[in-house]
């Protein structure tokens, strides 16, 4: 069936790319006008240019939810292009972000569900096409493939102003490939380490006058760096925009994706013989404590919504974002508990026996979610103003179920599998089983005088939490703000400052006080610089920030691992506070430049979990990482590129001390470098991509002695794409 699917669709994408390329002999429009490879003559020379005039950001949309552009907004935003990820070839949000500032990813090595990500110490959530997409209790990314997303925005701090239900690092937008009024599109094939597959395409153009349609599709079969563990990925995005008439436009959007991981167990190797030294030997990157047969991870999830526009006038617009969407997961996994310990006295009975839970989990959510908002332009003397008047509603179900059980043990050094017959513990108990209903009202202006801009604005949520299981209705409501002042200089200088507040429901019931989760509330201090390089040539283009700031957040959840995993309980108040400096640059489309710093101190200063002082997990103090791409552009090696990218990640905690973890495991420093070769032909695109060149051994995460997590080792991916 896999192989059967795999074959329809990739050829039914290569077949539709090339009548299509065809049909548009000579080239024709890059996808999305962006990424293109042109051949010029100079002087009776010919000239190989990789344009990408999208890969340094000026805008975006999710910043500010009007066409604000970034420097002028009082708050620190990191945008990924699309050109930056399809330059790259990167594969996975995780990826994308490795080089921007504030933010880490891949906290759980290489997971083939999710995007686990840390923004200045928080789990931030994510957002679709600027509505929140439908997360799930434990998790705040529902893993939506980056092949579908023209860019993605991290909006640092607090962000409920605009958004509402936000945590206090904030949070990412991915947006939608859109439709183009002119013929485009790709088709790609990745091939890499661990039997990597994707075969990937897009196409775009005009149905009919004032109709466009989009369709885009991906599929990817992988192994993993783990034994025995494969994963399937389907997905499916179709969009049109329709230009009603000259003022209204609207946009369908949709997407549908299909996972399936095989054998996986997420983790849970033992801290002994990974982070720590074992006396029988170091633990093979490669273990599975699992059971390979048995384990599995299904998920399906679809989206349908739309985008309409309308101009009233050339200062009045109104805007409205809708979607429905559906999220259901199950998985079933044998997962390691730890090495045996018969006398429980901390010191493992022989050093190679595992014990091993049966744990098996299944969610679903459901609900639909709108924002309008209304965009006025005016002027009141010498000020100028741009205001948005918006509202936003949401109302989705959440139903969350697991069972528990005891799996024999099983060897660390030498696992054998299938000696057991395994029944599945049935999913008696209930997790989760909550109706969220949420509204918010919020205004913004933007005052100009010149230079000046001061940004107001406001909001005020009500918020009904239902337990279905209790049928008990919790009511709660809070007013967020945020001031902020910058000032733009003629040379493209703009230092700021804000302060900024957020307020976020949680989901879910304490796992120590058995009682629902309170509301947790945040505020944060941030001040700083930006830089467009608006002054300099045509050819550079660059944008740079440095920014200082500090958060605390009241309420905080803090995930347990033990028994059931995603157990968790809230502490009292925590603070982080740090400094940033990002830069990106693209050079006479010959050099480009990703660089960032980050500098997080987080810290628990109010709890009675015996966790005072402690750090938040996965935020090392100090994140800094770089990458340099440079391409030729004559001669016979004209269009053939390469770079080199060095990550370097500080000591950070696994987790909070909690009851299942009472001694918190701290990850060693780690450098990495990556490196891409590449080589562009008008319509073509060879690269081959390299994380981890050095194939550098090291342990990502420990949250609890007995669930480390290995990182990524070395991975090669090869891509080859065709534009047409």
């Amino acid at each position: 069936m896999v192989l059967k699917l795999k074959g329809f669709f990739v050829c039914g994408v290569a077949l539709s790319a090339l009548a299509s390329a065809q049909a548009q002999e000579g080239g024709g429009a890059a996808s999305e006008g962006s990424l293109e490879t042109l051949r010029e003559n100079v002087d009776g020379v010919d000239v190989i240019i990789v344009t990408a005039p999208n890969y340094v950001p000026f805008g975006s949309e999710s910043a500010n939810k009007a066409d604000i552009p970034l420097i002028e907004t009082p708050q620190s935003v990191s945008v990924v292009t699309r050109d930056q990820i399809d330059y790259l070839a990167v594969v996975d949000v995780q990826e994308a972000i490795r080089y921007s500032s504030g933010i880490v990813g891949e906290n759980y090595g290489p997971d083939l569900r999710f995007d686990f990500l840390t923004v200045r110490g928080f789990t931030p959530k994510q957002y679709i096409d600027g509505l929140q997409a439908p997360i799930t209790t434990t998790i705040f990314n529902v893993g939506a493939d980056i092949y579908g997303f023209e860019s993605v925005d991290i909006l640092k701090g607090p962000s409920s102003v605009l958004y509402g239900n936000v945590p206090p690092g904030g949070i990412y937008n991915l947006r939608s490939r859109r439709a183009a009024d002119e013929f485009g599109g790709e088709v790609s094939f990745k091939y890499g380490t661990n039997d990597f597959f994707q075969g990937a395409g897009t196409i775009t153009g005009p149905l009919a006058d004032g109709l466009s349609a989009r369709l885009t599709g991906m599929y990817r079969n992988r192994e993993s760096q783990v034994n025995f563990v494969d994963a399937e990925r389907i997905y499916v995005a179709p969009t049109f925009t329709w230009e009603i008439g000259p003022s209204t436009t609207f946009t369908g959007l949709g997407y549908y994706q299909r996972d399936e991981v095989n054998g996986d167990t997420n983790g849970f190797l033992p801290s002994e013989g990974t982070r720590f030294d074992n006396p029988l030997g170091v633990v093979p990157i490669s273990t599975n404590l699992g059971e390979p047969d048995y384990n599995r991870y299904e998920r399906d999830q679809y989206a349908i919504g739309y985008n309409l526009v309308h101009e009233f006038s050339e200062t009045v617009s109104f805007e409205q974002n809708f979607r429905w969407s559906d999220y259901d997961e199950y998985q079933q996994v044998i997962y390691g508990a730890g090495l045996l310990d018969g006398d429980f006295n901390g010191v493992p009975d022989d050093y190679r026996t595992v014990n091993r839970f049966s744990f098996p989990f299944a969610e679903k959510v459901s609900g639909l979610t709108v924002d309008s908002r209304v965009a006025i332009k005016a002027a009141t003397g010498d000020l100028e103003h741009n205001i948005i008047v918006g509202v936003d509603y949401r109302n989705l179900a959440n139903d969350a179920t697991f069972g528990f059980g005891v799996a024999n043990s099983i060897d660390l050094f030498d696992p054998v599998y299938g000696m057991t017959p395994f029944v599945t513990p049935a999913l008696s108990s209930t997790f989760n089983d909550q109706r969220v209903k949420q509204t918010g009202v919020y205004i913004q202006d933007q005052i100009s005088y010149g230079g000046l801009a001061l940004t107001l604005g406001g909001r005020h949520d009500w918020v009904n939490l239902h337990d279905r299981a209790a049928d008990a209705t919790t009511k709660q409501e809070k007013f967020t703000y945020r001031v902020g002042l910058n000032y733009v200089f003629e040379n493209g200088i703009a230092p700021y400052v804000s302060y900024s507040t957020a307020f976020e429901p949680v989901l879910g019931t304490d796992s120590l006080t058995l009682t629902p989760f309170e509301p947790s509330t945040a505020r944060q201090i941030e001040g700083g610089v930006k830089y467009d390089g608006r002054t300099l040539n045509d050819d550079v283009k660059i944008f740079a920030t440095a920014a200082y700031f500090n958060i605390r957040q009241k309420n905080l959840v803090a995930t347990q691992n033990g028994l059931t995993p995603v157990f968790g309980t809230q502490i009292g108040e925590v603070e982080a506070q740090g400094a940033e400096a990002e830069v990106t640059a693209r050079i006479r489309d010959q050099l480009t430049i990703n660089a960032s710093y980050s500098y997080t101190d987080t810290e628990v200063i109010e709890s009675a979990n015996g966790d005072l002082g402690d750090p938040l997990p996965t935020t090392p103090k100090h994140k800094a990482a770089a990458l340099v791409d440079y391409t030729l552009q004559r001669g016979l090696l004209g269009g053939l590129g390469a770079g080199i990218g060095v990550r370097h990640l500080s000591s950070s905690a696994g987790s909070l001390v909690g009851a299942f973890n009472p001694v918190v495991i701290y990850s060693e420093p780690t450098t990495l470098v990556d490196a891409i070769i590449h080589y562009d032909l008008p319509r073509w695109r060879v690269a081959v991509n390299a994380s981890n060149l050095l194939d550098k051994k090291y342990v990502g995460r420990c949250s609890s002695p007995t669930n480390c997590i290995y990182g990524q080792s070395r991975q090669i991916i090869g891509t080859v794409t065709l534009k047409f």
